[in-house]
């Protein structure tokens, strides 16, 4: 009898462990949601002269196989992508253009579907560099905020900070990074 109950015993031992490890597999394959999104600005004038208006691209890279809820969010519950700007001394931030996401159906909806982000999205930001702006290499802090999910799992909202790096000039402008913006 005692024989039967250790083999019982190591094999619930062995379940329990087996699963144990599936489960912390599991855990591990879901990133941190700021792991989710990388992003990068970049500015259409490099340098720019004092004066002049830009625009900051932010370049959202999101995971294969993750979503980022669209500005405009299907739902008042979602929480919309938002980028912020904190713009020192010298500069004025404007209105963020935000593109229009796409439609995606996902089992946890049902039958409506979610306007949302996906691959790789590019937000815009108006900058105006004032004529009493510090010259050379400034710096505005940007927050980018957002919620990403998969279809099985939405990882907690997270707010990244993005450096946008101005070079600021007595009189000159260049564009630069033309595949991200119009013709200036």
């Amino acid at each position: 009898m005692n024989s039967d109950w250790a083999a019982k015993f190591r094999r619930t031992g062995i379940t329990v462990v087996a699963g144990l490890a599936f489960a912390a597999s599991l855990f591990s394959q879901i990133p941190a949601a700021r792991d989710v999104v990388k992003p990068a600005a970049y500015a259409s004038f490099e340098p720019v002269a004092r004066g002049k208006e830009l625009q900051i691209a932010v370049v959202m890279k999101i995971r294969e196989g993750y979503h980022v809820n669209a500005r405009e969010a299907t739902f008042d519950y979602l929480i919309p992508t938002d980028l912020k700007a904190d713009a020192p001394a010298g500069f004025k931030t404007g209105v963020v253009s935000y593109p229009k996401g796409t439609l995606h159906k996902f089992n946890f909806t049902k039958d409506k579907p979610l306007n949302v982000y996906t691959d790789t999205v590019v937000l815009r930001m108006p900058v105006t560099v004032e004529a009493n702006a510090p010259l050379g290499e400034q710096h505005i802090a940007l927050k980018l905020h957002y919620q990403a999910c998969s279809t099985d799992v939405c990882l907690p909202p997270t707010t990244l900070p993005v450096d946008a790096v101005i070079h600021v000039s007595a009189q000159e402008s260049h564009p630069s990074h033309a595949e991200l913006f119009d013709k200036q």
